[in-house]
């Protein structure tokens, strides 16, 4: 029966399409009201004064971000660990590193991953440390053995994964997610592809379309279907949940894209990819972006094809329009010359003239549709080409700057091996103490972020001062010189958008980053839960 149900619902696929591009649509103000839901998570977690409750709240932004945005999810499990160590609760801690180890393998960072898990005694762990322990074991040699070209080592990954799998198995119940998940992959890798598809079914059968979770059944139930078509529904089950739940570590919609893409229908897979990587951008995980760009590649690939295309229609149209004209011409002339066939004449000439103008209206609406295509090219391109300037320009001033420091460093190498020759042990103690050389480093090094900022979007203060009101905006008093509230927000134009980072880069504390970004959005323009992302649209190279 579940058989002849999935089977009637393949024929749906166009209006499960359509619920996709819907949802689409309704993406940021989904993302905003999640946002919401964060900020006052967040906020109950800065209020918090007992370290019980600041573990409770910062494990309850990892929930909420673990799957929205990496780096933030990381930091809050940092949060966590910090509490539970000040409560002595060694368990929770070695739980939050598990944690982190898995978030880590998640994005690629698998050297962190190893060290958190090696970091972990599990003879301390309860029953949920240790369960998450194994899963982030089997995750990251996993991951290892999907990615390594070395057969040995290959098989010597997945031999681990197997051995952690085996272990997670025999502490859970075999009715649980986790289970059904994790074997369903099993079998499919033994290519037991019919077990795999019965337990994937029953899984299906358990979890509600409205449930978060629903999207993980829907994707794991696409890769045991038996043709495409299934995969593409499934894959699109997967999609609009994730979707509808503020999800940014896509991965169904990319592999919906891609199926669109061989099938030719190019407009809707560009706008599938352009969303997948716009929500890469926001959970911050290499390994996405290296799934997108070859099918990125791909689809623009294709594009160049149609317009080749079309180019070769408005050819032929042409010569088909001046055939035309070569036998309204012939005709004229018959005309002139057969007086008597006048009225046949007339009927012909005017049946000629709509066939010139179905041919005109034809020809107009290619145009139009290759006008498009190339404009799309272009966006895509510019996009490419900012990036590319942006990480030539900075590695640049990165490979000059660690020359600067390291002659830096061999002259104060110079001046204290004088000093210390010369026994003159008061002097040095007094410029140890002093902190004018790191200050005077600091600036250095934010006058150099500053040059280069300006340089590569000279327009960015005057555009960013627009999203403003008059009363909030920032003037520099040196023109080629940044403030910190712009500094912050030049950062979030780079791609850097998570504070802890910010924090780490400017030297003020997390809170304070914070504080300014409420602050600056307080007094946008408009819609103060769109300035960050207007931001990253300004300044021209």
């Amino acid at each position: 029966m579940l058989a002849s149900l999935l089977q009637a619902q393949n024929y749906d696929i166009n209006s499960l399409l359509l619920q996709i591009d819907e949802a689409i649509g309704q993406s940021p103000q989904v993302t905003a009201d999640y946002e919401r839901e964060i900020d006052a998570t967040r906020q109950l977690f800065l209020e918090a004064k007992r370290p019980q409750e600041q573990y409770q709240h910062a494990i309850r932004l990892y929930e909420q971000y673990k799957s929205f945005m990496n780096d933030s999810s990381v930091y809050y499990l940092e949060q966590a660990e910090q509490a539970a160590k000040l409560q002595g609760l060694v368990a929770q801690v070695g739980y939050c590193r598990a944690l982190k180890a898995f978030q880590c393998s998640t994005v690629g960072a698998y050297d962190e991953a190893l060290a958190f898990l090696k970091s972990i005694d599990k003879q301390q762990l309860d029953s949920i440390g240790l369960r998450h322990y194994y899963q982030s074991q089997m995750h990251v040699y996993g991951e290892l053995g999907y990615y390594s070209i070395i057969p040995a080592m290959k098989d010597h990954y997945f031999g681990l994964q197997n051995v952690y799998r085996d272990s997670l198995f025999a502490m859970i119940d075999h009715q649980e997610q986790d289970y059904m998940m994790y074997k369903i992959y099993e079998l499919q890798g033994q290519n037991k592809m019919e077990e795999a598809r019965e337990l994937s079914d029953e899984w299906v059968k358990r979890i509600s379309p409205d449930s978060r979770d629903y999207a993980i059944a829907a994707y794991y139930h696409s890769l045991v279907c038996e043709n495409e078509e299934d995969t593409e529904y499934w894959l699109g089950q997967s999609a609009l949940s994730d979707i509808r739940h503020a999800v940014m570590d896509q991965a169904s919609l990319l592999s919906l894209a891609d199926i669109l893409n061989r099938q030719g229908d190019l407009e809707r897979s560009y706008r599938y990819i352009r969303f997948t990587w716009d929500c890469n951008n926001r959970f911050n995980t290499r390994m996405r972006s290296w799934q997108i760009t070859p099918i990125l590649n791909v689809i623009e690939k294709n594009y160049q094809k149609a317009a080749d295309r079309n180019t070769r229609i408005l050819t032929t149209s042409i010569i088909a329009v001046s055939i035309l004209a070569l036998l309204l011409l012939g005709l004229l002339l018959f005309v002139h010359h057969r007086n008597r066939q006048l009225a046949i004449a007339r009927n012909a000439l005017k049946e000629s003239n709509d066939e010139l103008e179905v041919a005109n209206r034809q020809l107009a609406t290619q145009k139009d549709e290759l006008s498009e295509l190339n404009v799309k090219q272009s966006i895509l391109n510019s996009q490419l080409s900012e990036s590319n300037h942006v990480k030539e320009e900075y590695i640049g001033r990165f490979m000059s700057l660690c020359s600067q420091y390291i002659d830096k460093l061999d002259d104060y190498r110079k001046f204290v091996n004088k000093k210390v020759k010369n026994k003159e042990f008061d002097e040095l103690y007094r410029l140890s103490k002093s902190t004018e050389l790191k200050e005077k480093e600091l600036e250095e090094l934010y006058e150099n972020f500053d040059s280069v900022f300006l340089n590569l979007f000279p327009t960015f203060v005057d555009d960013f001062n627009a999203l403003l009101d008059p009363e909030t905006q920032i003037h520099p008093k040196d023109e080629n010189r940044l403030t910190t509230e712009i500094r912050i927000f030049a950062l979030i134009r780079l791609g850097i958008e998570d504070s802890s980072k910010i924090a780490e880069f400017l030297h003020y504390s997390v809170n304070t980053i914070y504080n300014y970004r409420a602050r600056i959005k307080n007094g946008a323009l408009n819609n103060r839960e769109s300035f960050e992302r207007r931001v990253k649209l300004l300044g021209l190279l």
